[in-house]
């Protein structure tokens, strides 16, 4: 890719992307996928874009497509109906990661349309269950080469008519820091379940364990907090708290999505697939001797290694739906990720796609992410419907990008809070298994929680 070619002209590189981001971040439909560089080291690419020229939304059973070609409503599987108002062409495969498509949510709850799931839990999201917005042209990061570029596609005449607007916009980082609308939190933050309420959902799971109905439950907790002002203070305030790799910002007029994930959901590259699943995890500490003793007690846990070992058996099979026979291997198995808080053990597992499957068959057969779900993932996911008060909403869900070239890559959301209706909330969870221990496993979703409660301490009002 040149920067003679006038559908992708190359910019000043600058090591901070959300200074770039600050040119959009309140436009409609901003979206800001982060790699969490300069302070998380594991990141490479950041993609920025705004002002979507269309939508797709799914919410009660149908979904809107609002296009300038059409604006209907159907009640058709919202992975197909993306598809095909995507129309992903692989010969236009670029050499970058994303030059204009799909970017938005798929939510934990999406999960509805493809699997019969009881309906026992309170819907406090009440926000779409897919929110997909149609990008012309982004604007791409490449830290590792410390190179940024500007792309389209050309899809629509706006982006013609602004082209010229968009190149000059991001020639320099903002320099208007000032606060749109101070973010405050007004009220304390709290939970949907007492740690006795836990405790009662944590010995059901086990009950279920020994009767031998699952080999696996993630149980996870909520929490919500009144809030007032620009939630994109808040994300900039995240992304120095927990820095990670799969993270990002959205911002769409029905919710903003401020995600800090260090999970790797699916990615898709030239037909060559990847997932990174999570499974273990230990808190940081401030003390260098006791942080190497965390990752020393991580690596040696019988424990969270056979935990982590059902959940990629469960993606290999999960991958084994659409990636042609034999292709499908585990390269990495326990492998230690260290984070702002907490230290994972991590796998991957990838496969290759065959001729006439793509991305969005590969999303579709694999959602949601079994490892935030349990094994086997239907009876898991029952369990949860059964034991957790409310809807997961974005939680354990999806998000990231589907490229016009057939390219993705999608994280799982966790780590994530979820802005809308002047309310701010999030969840921690675990993964429960036979010998889990029922304090250990009530600890662990506060370990897990600790970046975004500094976050929403730090904004609370005087």
């Amino acid at each position: 890719m040149t920067s003679t070619n006038s559908d992708c002209l190359e910019l000043p590189y600058h090591p901070d992307s959300s200074q770039l981001f600050e040119h959009i971040a309140h436009e409609n439909g901003s979206v800001f996928l982060d790699s969490g560089f300069p302070l998380n080291q594991q990141g490479r690419y950041d993609i920025l874009s705004a002002n979507p020229y269309g939508q797709l939304i799914t919410q009660n059973g149908s979904t809107q497509i609002q296009t300038p070609k059409r604006s209907i409503t159907s009640a058709d599987d919202p992975f197909y109906l993306l598809r095909e108002t995507l129309n992903i062409a692989p010969d236009s495969l670029q050499n970058l990661p994303f030059a204009g498509g799909a970017i938005g949510y798929f939510s934990y709850d999406l999960a509805r349309t493809l699997e019969e799931l009881p309906d026992t839990t309170e819907d406090l999201e009440n926000i779409p269950q897919m929110l997909i917005g149609l990008y012309d042209w982004a604007v791409i990061v490449d830290h590792r080469e410390q190179r940024s570029w500007i792309a389209r596609q050309g899809q629509t005449p706006e982006t013609l008519e602004k082209w010229s607007y968009w190149v000059d916009l991001f020639q320099m980082p903002s320099m208007d820091n000032s606060i749109k609308e101070k973010f405050v939190i007004s009220d304390k933050v709290t939970a949907n379940m007492t740690e006795q309420e836990y405790g009662q959902a944590f010995r059901k799971i086990k009950r279920y364990l020994t009767d031998g109905d699952c080999y696996q439950v993630n149980l996870a907790q909520r929490f919500s907090a009144p809030c007032n002002g620009d939630p994109w203070t808040a994300y900039k305030a995240l992304r120095n708290i927990n820095p990670a790799p799969f993270s990002g910002y959205i911002n769409f007029p029905e919710v903003q999505i401020l995600s800090s994930s260090p999970e790797r959901f699916l990615k898709v590259n030239r037909g060559m697939v990847e997932t990174k699943p999570i499974k273990g995890t230990r808190p940081r500490s401030n003390s260098e001797a006791e942080d190497i003793r965390q990752i020393e007690a991580l690596k040696s846990s019988i424990k969270d290694r056979a935990e982590n070992l059902m959940i990629v058996d469960l993606l290999r099979n999960d991958l084994g739906k659409t990636c042609a026979l034999g292709s499908i291997n585990v390269p990495k198995l326990f492998e230690i990720e260290s984070f702002a808080t907490v230290h994972h053990l991590v796998s991957t597992v990838c496969g290759e796609l065959p001729a006439d499957c793509d991305a969005i068959d590969l999303l579709r057969g694999s959602f949601p992410g079994g490892s935030i779900t349990g094994a086997p993932k239907i009876r898991a996911m029952e369990i949860i419907e059964e034991l957790e008060p409310h809807r997961r909403g974005v939680y354990c869900g999806s998000l990231g990008y589907i490229g016009c070239d057939g390219n993705m890559d999608t994280n799982i959301a966790i780590r994530t809070l979820v802005h809308s209706d002047n309310k701010i909330r999030f969840w921690a969870g675990g993964g429960i298994v036979a010998d889990s221990e029922e304090k250990a496993e009530y600890e662990e979703c506060y370990d897990k929680a600790a970046a975004m409660m500094t976050l929403l301490d730090r904004f609370k009002m005087n």
